[in-house]
């Protein structure tokens, strides 16, 4: 078996630091930076990225759907940059929030995961709303490569609180009964250590507080910057396991330009850096 996501993010998080470059080519982002929305405007920002990252930050987080836009040639696009990011060292989170049942989920795991996968990453994002066991091929596909699967539990929307916060019949909320059951899928993956598996937990500040430890895994925090949540506010929500956590920023950062986005994440991850 591969070494595990888990270690090499604690290895770039000692060296780096532990901020996420969120890596989201919005067309407002593209034209900003004086690019053409288009394919050509794509591949420009995907050199810019890359550039300032490298040496920079730790780990980058495509949206893909920001890229499957483009069709085919947004995809190309996307797949040079998750090359391009982990042959520099950078981690890579590519956020698809892929969630299904069966042989679907094996094609998506797959697509994303382990030696031969066309978009390989170190760690994809998935919902687990059609449950999650039966995100069973994700999770041993990524136990397999060395690779990380992150679930959606408490995202960094308001919308999402009327189901995440929901109670089941065992008289836990649904987010709760997540973190449970991803420490328990963990314990059986990576006996006293932190698993293959972790969850999504937003930044912002607000709901009723979470038994963070109980997951055993790395928790992706978005949220940070142009949601409202300050670095602070990270620090506060993951007081119970600092190390654990992976914050993440896209616009706050991409709004300092082509000239600025190197410095910006340098000054962000220093911040994180003193607090985590």
């Amino acid at each position: 078996m591969a070494d595990s996501f888990a270690g090499r993010f604690a290895a770039v998080r000692g060296s780096c630091g532990p901020l996420v470059l969120g890596a989201d080519p919005h067309r407002e982002v593209l034209e900003g930076w004086g690019l053409t929305d288009d394919a050509d405007g794509l591949e420009r920002f995907t050199d810019i990225v890359l550039a300032a990252a490298a040496g920079t930050v730790g780990l980058v987080k495509p949206q893909s759907a920001f890229y499957e836009r483009h069709g085919w040639r947004g995809i190309r696009a996307l797949t040079r940059l998750t090359e391009s990011a982990r042959a520099a060292g950078l981690l890579v989170i590519l956020d698809v929030k892929r969630g299904d049942v069966g042989s679907t989920n094996a094609a998506y795991a797959s697509a994303y995961l382990g030696d031969g996968a066309p978009l390989r990453a170190d760690a994809v994002t998935v919902h687990p709303y059609l449950g999650l066991a039966a995100m069973g091929e994700f999770t041993a596909r990524a136990h397999q490569a060395g690779a990380g699967v992150l679930v959606v539990v408490r995202s960094s929307n308001p919308e999402g609180r009327a189901v995440q916060s929901a109670v089941t019949a065992d008289g836990v909320t649904v987010e709760q009964g997540l973190l449970a059951g991803i420490g328990a899928l963990n314990a059986r993956l990576a006996p006293g250590g932190t698993g293959p598996v972790g969850a999504v937990i937003g930044a912002v500040p607000g709901g009723p507080p979470l038994d963070l430890a109980a997951a055993s895994g790395l928790l992706l925090a978005p949220g940070v910057g142009a949601q409202g949540a300050t670095p602070a506010d990270v620090a506060a929500v993951f007081a119970a396991c600092p190390g654990q956590v992976m914050p993440s920023a896209s616009r706050s950062l991409l709004a300092a330009g082509p000239a600025g986005l190197r410095d910006a994440a340098a000054r962000l991850n220093d911040e994180f850096r003193a607090l985590l």
